[in-house]
């Protein structure tokens, strides 16, 4: 476990980097999170952080499939959003944990 510091909060971090407790978040520490992955956070970012947000708290599986039939973005759009590991990107970015499907 590690702290550190986003929007003036310090928080606790798992070894991978994602928050220990997501109720820290807000939409602060996403901007300075997602600087880190070199990712500048446009509305439509947001919608996805919300809509991951919403499907946690709802105790739902976080898929990249589900996030493709959100209405928000496909799946192309997603990997544009995120580039890279986009699940694992944008679950660090919402301050939530890390996705059970990814590795």
């Amino acid at each position: 476990m590690a702290q550190k510091t986003y929007a003036g909060i310090t928080v606790e971090l798992t070894d991978e980097g994602y928050l220990v407790d997501k109720t820290q978040w807000n939409k602060e520490m996403a901007i300075e999170i997602a600087k880190e992955n070199e990712i500048t956070l446009t509305a439509k970012h947001f919608a996805v952080i919300e809509f991951l947000r919403d499907k946690v708290a709802r105790g739902e599986t976080l898929t990249i499939r589900a996030i493709g039939k959100s209405g928000i973005v496909d799946i192309k759009g997603f990997y544009e959003l995120f580039p890279g590991a986009p699940l694992k990107v944008a679950t660090k970015i919402s301050g939530l944990s890390k996705p059970v499907s990814c590795v």
